[in-house]
């Protein structure tokens, strides 16, 4: 039983770290998962406070992977339609040409939302979709560090 327990975490820490890269699967929740599945039904064992701290960050690199790209849009000058654009840039770049669609999706996304609100004014829509793109790879880095931190502390436990 625990082997199969070790089994299903893994594949939750494998999942969570895919999930730092696609957006649509929420990385740091699912390796967290993978955390309280072995500390709960395995010899593994944290510490309450780090279980914590683990929790308190996988909820908070989640809500900051939505915040930052739409903040980094609207920093480097772009409005609601440019959001708009991100958003329809992630749904679309998942479906249509996965894997790098989902890095090119929000970029033309929020470029041509900035084109609609800018009056075609090329520069400052590159900017924008520039900004679209600093916010995405803010959010996966975070994501995949953390994805990063529950393999490593896991597998520290087996070795």
């Amino acid at each position: 039983m625990v082997t199969f327990v070790i089994i299903i975490s893994i594949f939750f820490l494998i999942l969570g770290l895919i999930g730092s890269i696609l957006p649509i699967v929420p990385g740091p929740p699912l390796s967290f998962f993978g955390l309280l599945l072995l500390h709960f039904f395995t010899s593994f064992n944290l510490e309450s406070d780090y279980l914590f701290y683990f929790g308190a960050f996988a909820v908070i690199i989640t809500i900051l992977d939505y915040w930052l790209q739409i903040y980094s849009v609207k920093y480097f000058g772009g409005g609601r339609s440019s959001t708009f654009g991100v958003v329809l840039g992630i749904l679309g770049g998942i479906f249509i040409f996965p894997p790098f669609g989902v890095i090119v999706g929000p970029f033309f996304g929020a470029y041509l939302g900035a084109l609609i609100e800018s009056d075609c004014d090329f520069f400052k829509s590159f900017k924008i979709a520039i900004g679209s793109l600093v916010g995405f790879l803010g959010g996966t880095i975070l994501k995949f560090v953390y994805s990063i931190i529950c393999i490593w502390y896991c597998f520290d436990f087996f070795i």
